[in-house]
């Protein structure tokens, strides 16, 4: 019976890792993610020659090859915190993941289309996340792998959608400022007639479609760095579509003014080297004003545990006189 009952005690003693079996178990961890970069990387290596080609190629999208190096820099910065997360490979959730990003991968290269194969190569980062650390390690990064879907390019079909009324906005929108201002401007389709005589074109590059790609990838970097709610973070991420959009109409009634005032050759220089840069500085300072204006208008919740220190004193001197009318 004692043999047994030892037996018993040292089948449920838990084990105890020591300090080389952790190191060893990081070791293999690592060895394990290195493995599947690189066989990912290996795979998916003319889909991501094809991405940075469209990056160069297409103004619109230029940003999203800072969405990696973001991405980078945002993984470093919660290095702590995922450090403290306990792995548990959960392999079968990670090798769903998989076979999904397999299959839109499948469905790109019969159907000649290569977003779903770039959008098939962050399914692939999340199910190898999933399947070698685990639901908590993949909680962590969540965010950081959705930011990972502003480095690819719209689809064609939802690019057109977009670019279109954005063109048409645009137009609408610097007519009706400049005759707000005095101007006497008149719009035949997406061109823009100043003094009935000078015409000045918003071709489909003046859009504002490559201005709202970039203030969309630095808002959802923004929300990521504050510390807000939910809620405040969202109203920031999606208030940069408007912001985007009432910078380019400020960007091109500057260009049209530049245009009345000095000639056409130093507006078009001013149009596409001077002024999409400084829209960006606007705009973050926009959104930092929105920052400001959401402390202003929003109160903060009632806190409990806190108390005035009026209420303090009240709540002793109610508690010594309560002492004193107590009978010795």
């Amino acid at each position: 019976m004692k043999a047994v009952k030892h037996l018993i005690r040292v089948k449920r003693a838990p084990r105890v890792c020591t300090a080389g079996q952790v190191q060893h178990n990081s070791r293999g961890l690592i060895l394990a993610i290195l493995l599947l970069l690189a066989i990912m990387a290996w795979s998916y290596w003319p889909a991501m020659a094809d991405l940075f080609d469209a990056w160069q190629d297409n103004e619109d999208y230029s940003a999203g090859q800072l969405v990696p190096l973001v991405a980078l820099f945002l993984l470093w910065r919660e290095r702590k915190a995922i450090a403290r997360c306990p792995l548990a490979p959960c392999w079968w959730a990670g090798i769903a993941l998989l076979l999904l990003a397999q299959t839109a991968r499948t469905f790109g290269l019969l159907s000649f289309r290569s977003s779903p194969e770039r959008y098939s190569l962050i399914l692939m980062v999340a199910g190898s996340v999933l399947m070698v650390a685990g639901w908590q390690v993949f909680r962590r990064v969540l965010w950081i792998i959705l930011f990972l879907f502003l480095m690819v390019p719209l689809p064609g079909r939802v690019h057109n959608l977009i670019s279109g009324p954005l063109q048409t906005m645009a137009t609408t929108g610097s007519v009706f400022v400049l005759e707000a201002f005095g101007a006497s401007v008149s719009r035949q389709g997406n061109v823009v007639m100043l003094n009935e005589n000078t015409p000045m074109a918003v071709a489909e590059a003046c859009s504002g479609l490559r201005m709202l790609t970039a203030f969309v990838i630095v808002a959802a970097f923004m929300a990521y760095m504050i510390k807000r709610s939910r809620r405040q973070k969202a109203v920031l991420l999606f208030s940069s579509i408007p912001i985007a959009v009432m910078c380019n109409i400020l960007r091109l009634c500057v260009t049209a003014v530049l245009i009345l005032l000095v000639s056409t050759e130093f507006a078009e220089k001013f149009f596409h080297d001077f002024a999409g840069l400084a829209m960006m500085p606007a705009a973050v300072m926009i959104l930092f004003g929105e920052l400001w204006l959401m402390d202003k208008l929003i109160l903060p919740g009632p806190n409990i545990q806190q108390r005035p220190a009026g209420a303090k004193s009240v709540a002793r001197t109610h508690v010594n006189q309560k002492k004193r009318t107590q009978p010795a």
